[in-house]
């Protein structure tokens, strides 16, 4: 009985998460939930690494004490840095949210070198601190290659390990088409975002059940309008961060942030049986024909921390030559990305 007792207080030991660009508005939407159990676990107890650039660092001591004043049960330590050697520690999970944002005037190739700098050192220095173990989610745009170029920068940790965000537009096509159904957004299931995350990305309705009275029903019988979903829905899609901008003067932050929380709790907890997700991976061995050696978005099912392509899926025309395009962008990417790696 005592041995029970002392095992009911015995608690996990606390794994180490880094979110970079820590002072930023995605940062200061995502900490709280991360620190509040919603991403790894409510009994899971974390310390939470905030890395951003020395002038930063005073912004980040007031989001330090905001989540000291938060008074949660299972944010163990908050430890705000400058230094990868110190962010980089004995890491569990990274989520590199900062980036160099794209200037007016700026050339997409100048936007890229900067880009490579960053995730360069960054996956050095993962590759030098972390476990081996560690789970990394790129967010900073251009998201796809700078994860590709992170992983590319740390050898010793497997490529499988590396993922980049594309939740957001997971969860923007989720939401447009039970919008257009007047259902709720969580009976939207297996909608599909293919390829970059940028405005090439195509989300693909093809697979798509729609849970509609209790019985699944394909996107396109519950929508009932077809010309729409390949058309106007694919173009919100890929369209909505420039539309937030242009209505907020600033990028999606709340809903960034939630997609970041979505996506690593799949990671850590699994997806339910039947159904999958959109994740920019490894695309090296996948069964759709997409070129090696990118970070691609295709569906994944999660288990035991490990993702896996979902096989299978019949690829029309319409869809093809959409993948296709996607997949052109992302190789043009990366081999402007690689040229710099060396520089």
């Amino acid at each position: 009985r005592t041995y029970l007792l002392l095992n009911c207080y015995m608690q996990a030991e606390p794994i180490r998460v880094l979110v970079t660009g820590a002072a930023g508005q995605i940062a200061y939407s995502l900490l709280y939930s991360i620190a509040k159990g919603d991403v790894f676990g409510k009994d899971q107890p974390l310390v939470l690494l905030l890395l951003d650039i020395t002038p930063m660092l005073p912004v980040l001591e007031g989001v330090v004490m905001e989540l000291q004043d938060c008074a949660l049960p299972i944010l163990r330590e908050v430890i705000p840095t400058d230094k990868e050697d110190i962010a980089f520690k004995d890491l569990d999970a990274a989520i590199l949210v900062g980036s160099m944002p794209r200037r007016e005037g700026m050339e997409r190739k100048d936007l890229l070198k900067a880009n490579v700098a960053i995730f360069k050192s960054q996956g050095q220095a993962l590759d030098k601190y972390a476990k081996k173990t560690v789970k990394v989610l790129v967010v900073g745009n251009p998201a796809n290659t700078n994860c590709l170029i992170a992983a590319k920068s740390a050898p010793s940790i497997p490529k499988e390990n590396f993922s980049c965000l594309t939740r957001l537009d997971h969860n923007r096509a989720c939401s447009q088409v039970a919008t257009r159904c007047g259902i709720s957004a969580n009976v939207v299931k297996n909608v599909i975002i293919w390829g970059n995350h940028s405005s090439t990305q195509y989300p693909d309705v093809h697979h798509c059940k729609v849970n509609v009275q209790g019985k699944d029903v394909t996107a396109f019988d519950a929508v009932k309008d077809d010309a729409w979903l390949k058309g106007d829905f694919i173009s919100t899609v890929q369209q909505r961060g420039a539309a937030v901008i242009k209505a907020r003067k600033l990028s999606s932050a709340m809903s960034a942030a939630k997609a970041i929380c979505d996506h690593m709790r799949d990671i850590w907890t699994g997806t339910a049986e039947a159904e999958f997700i959109s994740m920019g991976v490894y695309s090296t061995g996948n069964p759709y024909g997409v070129p090696e050696d990118l970070i691609y978005s295709f569906p994944v099912s999660i288990k035991d921390k490990t993702w896996k392509i979902v096989e299978g899926l019949v690829i029309n025309d319409f869809s093809r030559a959409k993948m296709d395009a996607t997949s052109t962008e992302l190789v043009e990417e990366r081999d402007t990305a690689v040229s710099f790696l060396g520089v």
